[in-house]
């Protein structure tokens, strides 16, 4: 799954006009919740091996069953799946995965020698999970479940019923179940408790990156009510790198200090762009999708994948409309799927890039 060497960052947001393969909310300027004025006073040491203290306790706020104790800060939540895999599985073990997915969940399991079950979401079902088809795959073998709420790139969400009877499969096996939470501030509806609050055998992990649009300080984390787990994850992250980037954490802090100034707005205009994009595809005659239900990402597809030249249409987007898309091999799915992020370009953006991709699949 090469995604990296096709991203945006590599290729040079210079030569996208509208780039609709984000899967976060816009960038923050870092004027926008500090000065940086007294930052002069931060010691530049080794930090907590834990994380910022504060941070840690923002995270867990309200959280009935969960204490600051049971958080760990991981370099983005792409440390956070790093750390579990390499944690939780040897050669020849098992591990559940719904399907589409992204790299990491997929790539360092493998790279370990794991055994992958998928379980295949589909279009004609809303993207649902089938929890039989979870119990079902489940062997002597497998270690852990991995979920994703609100699904990226579908959008889709899990009900409280479905993460409650995760967590009982999970104590029933004696397995683990890891749930990424990177979207949950993001649900339309009603919000879900985190998923570790759930059990002790519930994983929750999640970040900074995607909801307030700060993926350049590279906090993400781990929620683990297990202690003998929660240490080894300790101690999988010194042996990688110690601690965290102690600047990153502070920010990471003042930004959350703030959150209820910034959230408002963030949700506001992610609201207001998934209007623009559902519009648009109530006039497509060539693209459908299931609604996602949170997230700032959807995944459509072509109604009639034969009657467009897929290859001519994905060059064609970015050579003569300079409009990204991430392509539906990103997440092992046919390349007539696009995932398409509404949270990152500005409202003209996105309804310039949707405008070429009508034009662009009608050639």
């Amino acid at each position: 799954m090469p995604i990296e060497t096709e991203s945006p960052e590599q290729m040079g947001y210079d030569t996208i006009r509208n780039n609709l393969s984000e899967s976060s909310y816009t960038d923050a300027y870092l004027r926008e919740f500090t000065s940086g004025d007294d930052l002069g006073r931060l010691l530049l040491c080794y930090g907590s091996h834990e994380g910022h203290a504060g941070l840690r306790e923002l995270i867990v706020k309200g959280a009935s069953a969960l204490t600051p104790g049971h958080v760990l800060l991981t370099i983005g939540a792409a440390g956070a799946l790093f750390i579990i895999a390499t944690t939780l599985l040897e050669k020849d073990d098992e591990l559940i995965v719904v399907r589409p997915n992204y790299a990491t969940n997929i790539e360092t399991p493998r790279a370990i020698g794991a055994t992958i079950k998928f379980i295949d979401l589909k279009f004609e079902e809303a993207w649902a999970l089938d929890l039989d088809q979870v119990k079902k795959a489940i062997t002597p073998a497998t270690r852990y479940i991995s979920v994703t709420h609100p699904h990226n790139p579908t959008g889709a969400c899990l009900e409280e019923s479905q993460l409650k009877e995760l967590s009982t499969i999970a104590e029933s096996h004696g397995i683990y179940v890891l749930v990424d939470e990177t979207y949950r501030d993001m649900v339309f509806g009603r919000q879900l408790p985190l998923a570790a609050e759930y059990s002790p055998r519930m994983i929750s992990i999640s970040s900074l990156s995607k909801t307030y649009g700060l993926p350049g300080l590279r906090t993400g984390w781990i929620i683990c009510r297990d202690p003998e787990l929660f240490n080894t994850f300790l101690a999988a992250k010194e042996q990688m790198h110690i601690c965290g980037p102690v600047i990153d954490e502070e920010l990471a802090y003042r930004y959350m200090l703030q959150r209820d100034r910034h959230f408002p707005r963030i949700t506001a205009d992610i609201k207001a762009k998934f209007e623009i994009v559902k519009a648009w595809l109530q006039q497509q005659e060539d693209w459908e999708w299931v609604e996602p239900r949170g997230g700032c990402v959807c995944f459509p597809r072509l109604k009639n994948p034969a009657s467009v030249d897929i290859d001519r249409f994905y060059h064609t987007l970015l050579a003569d409309h300079g409009t990204y898309v991430g392509p539906g091999h990103w997440f092992e799915m046919p390349r007539h799927y696009m995932r398409l992020g509404f949270g990152w370009p500005t409202r003209e953006q996105l309804t310039n890039g949707l405008s070429a991709i009508t034009k662009a699949t009608q050639l």
